[in-house]
C-alpha cells in the first residue's frame, strides 16, 4: 500500500525453491520510533489496495463474492482491486474498525498489502530496508512494540513478495551520477545525525536541511567523489546552524507561494477507484485541473480536497495561523516532524528504489518540500478547525496526509514535479518553503 509497493503490476508467483537467496533484511534502525497495530482502521477507509494473483486466489477460495452477495474486487486500467464503498472504505470493513477476512481466517490470510502496512520494504544492491509510512497513526503516534521485535513478521511477508528481496540497482547520487561505495550511506546518516542533534531550534533544524539540499544540489559532485564527497558533507554540517545566521532570507516569492500550494494539491490529490471509473476520465481530469488552479490562486475557498479534510476555509484564514514553531505544542510536533524525517532517511524512502528511483540529491530536495507541505497542511488543518496555533493533532494529521502518496503516487515522480523542485532551487527557494511555515 506503499513506498516501494508489494502490489506491483507485474510481478510473479515462483515456486519457493526457485527463487534467488534473499536478501538481508534491514528493519528501520530507530530507537526513536515504535509501533504496534491498535486497530483504528484508519487505513481500511483511507487506501486503495491493489490486488496480486496470490491474494485474488485467496479471496475466491473464502468465497467472499457468494456470501457477500456482490463483486468484493473492481479492476481499473487493467488492475484489479479491493472493491471500496461509497464514503471510500474497504467493503471488509466492519463497524468495530476491524477486517472481516481478518476476524474469520486470520491476519496471514489478508490481501498481503494490508499484512505489510506500514512498513514499506525497499530493496537495493545489498540488502532491503524496510521503512515505516506515517499515513500509520499509530507510527505518527509512536505507540507500540521496538520496531526490531516485528522483524519475523517482516521477514514472512517479505519473502511472499519476492521483489522486495531481490538485489536492485544502486541509487544513483545525483542526475546521471551513479553513487560510490558508501557515497549514500555517508550521506544518510550524516543527516540523521544533524536531525538528532539536540542543540537546535524546530526551525533551523529543518531550515539547515533545506540548505544542505540546496548546496549539494549547486556542488560540482563530479569533482568530489568517494573520500572527496564524505568530507564535503562533513563540511556542510558542520557549518550548521552558524551558516544560517550570516544567510538571512527575505520572504516567500509570489511564485514560490502558488508552487508550494500547488505541491500540496498534488499531494491531497485522492481518486478512488469506483469514483473514477463512474465520473470518466475526462470529468476526473477537469475536475483535478480546476481544483488545482483554485490552490494556485490561493484566494477564497479552499476547494473540496481529500474527502472534505480542510472544511470550510479559506486561504486567508490559513494565513493567519501561526507556524508550528509558535504552537505551544511546539515541543511535541517537532517530536514528530524529526521522527519522520529520519525514518524516511535511515529506512530508505528518500531516493532510489524507495522514491521514484530518484538520485540522494533530488530526493532530500523532495523530502524538504514534503515536509513544507505539511507544515503548510496542518496551519491549513488548524484554522479549518478554528485553531489560531497550530496543535499536535492538526500536525499529525497533516504529516499523514503528506506522506500517504509519498513514493507511491507516480504524479510525484513525474517531470513537472522535477521540474518544480528545479525552481525551488532558485532564489534560496527550499529555506523559504521550510521557513515560511516551520
Amino acid at each position: 500500500m506503499s513506498g516501494s509497493n508489494p502490489n506491483s503490476a507485474s510481478h510473479r508467483d515462483e515456486d519457493q525453491d526457485s527463487r534467488p537467496v534473499a536478501l538481508p533484511l534491514v528493519v528501520l534502525p530507530l530507537n526513536a520510533q515504535r509501533y504496534s497495530c491498535h486497530g483504528c482502521g484508519n487505513c481500511c477507509r483511507d487506501f486503495t489496495v491493489q490486488l496480486r494473483p496470490a491474494d485474488l486466489r485467496k479471496l475466491t477460495s473464502q468465497g467472499w463474492a457468494e456470501r457477500l452477495g456482490m463483486p468484493v474486487t473492481i479492476d481499473f486500467r487493467g488492475v484489479t482491486y479491493l472493491r471500496q464503498r461509497d464514503d471510500g472504505a474497504c467493503v471488509f470493513l466492519m463497524d468495530d474498525g476491524l477486517c472481516r477476512i481478518h476476524k474469520e481466517y486470520g491476519f496471514a490470510e489478508k490481501p498481503i498489502a494490508c499484512q505489510m502496512f506500514p512498513f514499506v520494504p525497499v530493496p537495493d544492491d545489498r540488502r532491503t530496508r524496510v521503512g515505516l509510512s506515517f499515513a500509520c497513526q499509530s507510527v505518527r503516534e509512536n505507540k507500540g512494540a521496538e520496531l526490531r521485535s516485528h522483524a519475523g513478521e517482516i521477514d514472512r511477508m517479505t519473502r511472499a513478495v519476492p521483489e522486495t528481496r531481490l538485489a536492485t540497482y544502486t541509487a544513483m547520487l545525483a542526475d546521471a551520477m551513479s553513487a560510490k561505495d558508501g557515497e549514500l550511506d555517508t550521506l544518510a546518516h550524516a543527516v540523521d545525525a544533524y536531525l538528532a542533534r539536540g542543540d537546535l531550534t524546530f526551525r533551523d533544524r529543518f531550515d539547515g536541511l533545506a540548505w544542505i539540499a540546496a548546496s549539494l544540489g549547486r556542488a560540482k559532485l563530479a569533482e568530489v567523489r568517494a573520500t572527496r564527497f564524505r568530507e564535503l558533507v562533513a563540511l556542510l554540517f558542520s557549518a550548521l546552524p552558524g551558516e544560517l545566521e550570516h544567510l538571512p532570507l527575505e520572504e516567500l516569492l509570489p511564485k514560490q507561494a502558488r508552487l508550494l500550494r500547488q505541491a500540496v494539491y498534488a499531494r491531497l490529490e485522492d481518486v478512488q477507484v469506483n469514483q473514477a471509473k463512474t465520473k470518466g476520465r475526462w470529468r476526473t481530469v477537469l475536475a483535478q485541473l480546476l481544483t488545482s488552479r483554485a490552490f494556485t490562486r490561493g484566494k477564497g475557498r479552499v476547494p473540496f480536497v481529500a474527502r472534505g479534510l480542510l472544511g470550510e476555509v479559506s486561504f486567508e484564514a490559513i494565513r493567519t495561523v501561526s507556524t508550528l514553531s509558535e504552537s505551544p505544542d511546539r515541543d511535541a510536533i517537532e517530536d514528530l516532524f524529526v521522527r519522520y524525517a529520519r525514518a524516511t532517511v535511515v529506512g530508505g524512502r528518500a531516493w532510489g528504489a524507495g522514491y521514484y528511483g530518484w538520485p540522494a540529491v533530488r530526493g532530500l530536495q523532495a523530502l524538504v518540500l514534503n515536509l513544507a507541505c505539511a507544515a503548510w497542511l496542518a496551519r491549513a488543518l488548524a484554522a479549518s478547525r478554528g485553531h489560531e496555533d497550530v496543535t499536535i493533532e492538526d500536525a499529525r494529521d497533516a504529516l499523514g496526509r503528506i506522506d500517504r502518496h509519498a513514493g507511491r503516487a507516480p504524479w510525484l515522480g513525474s517531470v513537472g514535479e522535477r521540474l518544480r523542485l528545479e525552481y525551488f532551487r532558485l532564489d534560496d527557494g527550499l529555506r523559504r518553503i521550510v521557513r515560511e511555515s516551520v
